[in-house]
């Protein structure tokens, strides 16, 4: 006695799997996975490998930003040789990423030289991983230096501004 061992082909909806996988796309993930009552679909892509990051030496380093050499327009310092700044109250970096002085192009800063700043204000922004992470005034007193660039790669520890 032969049994009846055919089989039935699965069904796709191709609407379903397209729409998983736009979902991929727009929350960063690599694999999404769901469930009903009688069928289960994964979508998965293999993770891009990140891409080498090179950093080129600089010819010199930009000047600090002080109460003396403030530009008359906000843009970034000019770039030359100076003296070393003095970092003993600078207010550092507390991971890698790239640092924005403002909240969007083209918006006040968030400080400037000369300003005076309360303890827990907002100073700059470092992103990293997509993600926004204030930097705040420890305690209160005077902007003296900014001694980064907006939009500048910045390395963890690396004093950013000098609030005295």
């Amino acid at each position: 006695m032969a049994e009846n061992t055919e089989r039935t082909a699965m069904q796709i909806d191709v609407d379903l799997v397209r729409q998983l996988a736009e979902l991929l796309d727009t929350t960063q993930l690599t694999e999404i996975e769901v469930e009903d009552k009688d069928r289960k679909i994964r979508v998965a892509r293999k993770a891009a490998a990140p891409a080498p990051v090179h950093y080129a030496p600089a010819a010199s380093a930009p000047a600090p930003l002080t109460a003396s050499n403030v530009p008359a327009a906000p843009v970034a310092a000019e770039i030359g040789a100076s003296a070393p700044a003095s970092t003993a109250n600078a207010v550092k970096s507390p991971m890698v990423g790239t640092a924005y002085l403002a909240a969007e192009p083209g918006a006040k800063a968030f400080a400037a030289v000369g300003q005076k700043v309360a303890a827990g204000d907002t100073l700059l922004i470092v992103e990293a991983m997509k993600v926004m992470n204030p930097i705040t005034a420890p305690s209160a007193g005077t902007v003296t230096q900014v001694l980064i660039e907006n939009g500048q790669p910045v390395e963890f520890d690396q004093p950013l501004i000098v609030v005295e």
